[in-house]
């Protein structure tokens, strides 16, 4: 397996990987949520190009995470990341661990100071993601706060709690 940054051409196969992903049973070959999210995210300049990663296998993209500009109360700094997608064929085989442990690197390495997503506690805690709450930051949405999810790097402070804002795109879809 190859991880490495998305390309333009990368475009199109990562939107298979996230309609294949993310498909609702009961419109299996429609586009979903996270497809046009990461489109969106790419046209408004939002999605970060070194955040942006695929996983090969195989000569083929079987998985793409992605992290996006973001805020906390009026401080830029740190990022929203998601959606992280893998094919079904794929999924079980160390894909989206693989390439949560190389976006979480690379945006050590960038000096991005806290990483924060929604999801299952119980899955992202072995990558060190922990309670927004427990470091005072809040979702703009109460109903997350159960799935609301931070990973503090190397160049967090204590400065950076409140109110967490994702980049627009996310408020539309």
């Amino acid at each position: 397996m190859l991880i490495r940054r998305e390309t333009a051409s990368d475009a199109a196969a990562i939107r298979v990987v996230h309609d294949a992903a993310f498909a609702k049973p009961d419109a299996p070959g429609a586009e979903t949520v996270e497809a046009r999210l990461v489109g969106e995210l790419r046209a408004d300049g939002d999605l970060i190009p070194a955040l942006s990663l695929v996983a090969e296998l195989d000569g083929r993209i079987a998985g793409h995470v992605c992290c996006s500009h973001a805020r906390i109360e009026s401080s830029p700094g740190p990022v929203g990341l998601g959606p992280l997608g893998v094919l079904p064929e794929t999924q079980s085989a160390g894909v989206g661990s693989a390439l949560m442990h190389a976006v979480l690197a690379a945006a050590d390495a960038l000096e991005i100071p806290v990483v924060v997503l929604l999801g299952s506690p119980g899955f992202y805690a072995r990558f060190g993601f922990v309670p927004a709450a427990r470091l005072g930051i809040t979702p703009s949405t109460p109903d997350w706060e159960p799935y609301f999810q931070v990973r503090p790097l190397s160049a967090y402070s204590e400065e950076f709690t409140g109110a967490f804002h994702y980049a627009p795109a996310f408020d539309r879809i």
